[in-house]
């Protein structure tokens, strides 16, 4: 390791043994962050030299927004900006997301799996930048019945990149992640601040849950580059239809029943994926090493509420709702605090809920036979399975 390098790393210690602890902090390095691994020219740290970028998952719902949003017009670096596209391709990766990008010789897909090492260590080797991992498993309802496919993927996968980013002197590492990772709130209770501490109650918010402490711990032990971000639920273009908004907008349009669990009186914070897109490319270029960062929409409503809003202005009747039993460890309240983004960085969400729907709406509409596809596979399977008792 040159000698430039190695004073660069030891000023950034002792700049991170100076921060106060903060619980909405990762908290702050024990000793610098020196990976074995090639040595790298000291670079400025406003964001100006992210060209190439490593998406994990870039393939699922969220991932193949941001590749969209990388190479999109709102990014005024794109020319500039190669993304490789990691995906393992399991039933909700799907490549028809990614076909009409804009910039497509700036792209690259490769097939595979987080939890391969020699992969990843491959893909890192062609100077990979910067990784955003949205790789996860992430159905609560999925979580019930196979949790140890979330462990997998959530838990090790995101070992196997830490590694693996480590000795390759990664840049800037974000983990995308949840604010379930919060548990449940009272109705009276304010929304989830970063510090607020975790109780996850599902297995897949647990193994979320589990994947952000051992970033932290990347990052106080290693000085890691590390960020974690936790957002609301998303909802938009190319979402799974296993999710509550796209399940209730291609069951309307086929004048099927529309499962809502319990009273349906479950509250949570919906953002659309543009805005969450928009926040974590801001964090990208602008966010602290070793902050968490939420992420909301100020969208907060009942199930029922969404559920009659998308009948509304699809012009369905409500006899479509049928009311289901719970899945065991439903939340029944998320609500987000965004002061921090907001505060620090300046973010806000540009669309309120309504004019999200639909334009949510208006995508499915247009889309008819991306989501039938989907809908006439697998998908049909685990729907049957999941629903099947309820529904009688």
């Amino acid at each position: 390791m040159s000698r430039l390098t190695q004073a660069r790393w030891a000023r950034k210690a002792r700049e991170a043994r100076k921060a106060v602890d903060r619980p909405d902090r990762l908290d702050r390095p024990n000793r610098p962050y020196e990976p074995n691994g090639p040595d790298q020219p000291d670079r400025p740290n406003d964001g100006s030299l992210f060209v190439k970028i490593l998406v994990t998952g870039g393939a699922g719902f969220i991932g193949s927004n941001f590749i969209h949003f990388l190479l999109g017009p709102e990014n005024p670096r794109r020319v500039d900006c190669q993304v490789l596209n990691l995906d393992k391709l399991t039933y909700a990766g799907n490549l028809e997301n990614l076909v009409d990008l804009p910039l497509p010789e700036n792209y690259q897909f490769i097939h595979g799996d987080i939890c391969d090492g020699k992969l990843v260590e491959s893909l890192l080797k062609v100077g990979v930048e910067v990784i955003v991992n949205f790789a996860a498993e992430s159905h609560v309802d999925r979580s019930l019945y196979e949790p140890d496919l979330f462990i997998q993927t959530n838990v090790v996968g995101v070992q196997v990149l830490l590694h693996a980013a480590m000795r390759h002197k990664i840049k800037k590492f974000i983990q995308v992640s949840t604010d379930e990772v919060y548990g449940s709130l009272t109705p009276a209770a304010p929304g989830f601040r970063e510090d607020t501490p975790l109780a996850p109650n599902s297995p897949y918010s647990a193994s979320k849950a589990a994947a952000d402490l051992l970033v932290r711990s990347y990052f106080k032990t290693y000085g890691f580059p590390a960020i974690i971000t936790r957002c609301s639920n998303n909802y938009g273009p190319y979402q799974f239809p296993e999710k509550l908004i796209p399940l209730f907008i291609t069951n309307a349009l086929e004048d099927k029943p529309l499962p809502l669990y319990g009273d349906g009186l479950n509250v949570r914070d919906w953002i659309p994926v543009e805005d969450h897109c928009r926040a974590l490319h801001l964090i990208l270029e602008k966010g602290r090493e070793g902050e968490i960062y939420n992420i909301g929409g100020e969208g907060e409503r009942t199930n029922l509420e969404i559920t009659e809003m998308i009948l509304n202005i699809l012009g369905k009747p409500k006899s479509l709702i049928q009311y289901v039993s719970d899945r065991p460890g439903h939340d029944r309240r998320y609500a987000i605090d965004f002061s921090k983004v907001k505060g620090d960085l300046g973010w806000s969400p540009c669309y309120r809920l309504h004019e999200g729907l639909e334009q949510t709406i208006r995508w499915y509409i247009d889309h008819e036979e991306w989501w039938r596809r989907i809908k006439s596979g697998a998908y049909r399977d685990f729907y049957q399975k999941h629903y099947g008792e309820r529904l009688k």
